[in-house]
């Protein structure tokens, strides 16, 4: 099976997965599956964030995902709980169809490590 059609499928499965336990089978977009990310990173489920926090959840999630990738370095934890980043490349200048396709790849990967995705 070609890598796109195996990416494909993975996502579809995830999404689905994803949808049915978080939006009652609605499905998520990848901005929705991004902040559960950054939720599950920061590791403070069950509470609620404000606006700039969600931005911050979602740029965890980004820093995570691409890590191993080499775009970016866990640093530290604050005082907060917050892990923080150092930027070791900077991302190569993509279409949006490219950035889609990266982070697709990336979340399929993160969920597969973590055990959720086969």
């Amino acid at each position: 099976m070609a890598r796109d059609e195996t990416l494909k499928l993975k996502w579809d499965t995830l999404v689905e997965k994803l949808s049915n336990r978080f939006s009652e089978g609605e499905d998520l977009d990848i901005e929705s599956i991004i902040y559960l990310v950054g939720v599950q990173e920061l590791g403070q489920l069950h509470r609620g964030f404000k606006k700039d926090e969600k931005l911050n959840l979602m740029h965890i999630a980004i820093c995570k995902l691409l890590e191993p990738y080499g775009y970016y370095e866990f640093d530290f934890y604050d005082d907060d709980g917050w892990p923080h980043y150092t930027v070791n490349e900077q991302l190569p200048t993509l279409k949006a169809g490219e950035q889609s396709v990266l982070m697709k790849e990336a979340l399929v990967q993160y969920f597969t490590e973590n055990g959720y995705l086969d």
